[in-house]
């Protein structure tokens, strides 16, 4: 009789069951069942033996305890009131006054009412920025925290507002709020 394709694929299927399974899956195997095992068992083994794996205590028992003495005042005084200052301490504290106390007596703070003067003073010193391009109805600005871009009606790092930028004998010009005009470079 002649062989059929049935005859040879029964013939493949033996030679596969004889050459059984490989050594590395063997192994394979071998390593998972092992490692179930341990993760099974390592919870009641630190269950049973606590002892081991406890942190140790960080005085053994023993207690530190604060001196029966009476609480101390703490004051906080200003460098400013200091009677023994030298030269280097004072030339360390900032003399430029920048805040103003509201009257206690019957000025028209005591009324409730803000003066209008205060409400336009300007922050102490220069505010340093300058004008450096202008393009497409926005200027770009700089000082000494970084570059801005800014439009009109933009706050100004002096708190003024954009009011304008105009082109005056081929060179742009910034006019603020309060009137100071900034040229580009």
């Amino acid at each position: 009789m002649g062989v059929t394709d049935y005859d040879a694929d029964e013939t493949i299927h033996q030679r596969k069951r004889e050459g059984g399974m490989p050594m590395i899956d063997k192994a394979l195997a071998a390593t998972g069942i092992m490692l179930a095992a341990l993760a099974t068992f390592f919870p009641w083994y630190a269950f049973f033996n606590q002892d081991k794996f406890t942190m140790p205590p960080l005085w053994q028992g023993s207690t530190r305890d604060l001196p029966e003495k009476p609480a101390r005042n703490v004051l906080s005084v200003s460098p400013l009131a200091m009677s023994d200052m030298d030269g280097e301490t004072v030339a360390a504290i900032d003399q430029l006054t920048t805040a103003t106390v509201p009257s206690l007596g019957g000025g028209p703070a005591a009324e409730g009412t803000a003066p209008k003067e205060g409400l336009e003073q300007p922050f102490p010193g220069k505010s340093g920025f300058k004008l450096m391009h202008v393009a497409n109805g926005r200027a770009l600005i700089e000082d000494t925290a970084g570059m801005y871009i800014v439009r009109i009606g933009s706050i100004l790092p002096d708190n003024s507002r954009l009011a304008t930028l105009e082109e005056r004998d081929g060179r742009w010009v910034m006019i603020t709020s309060n009137g100071d005009i900034y040229r580009a470079d």
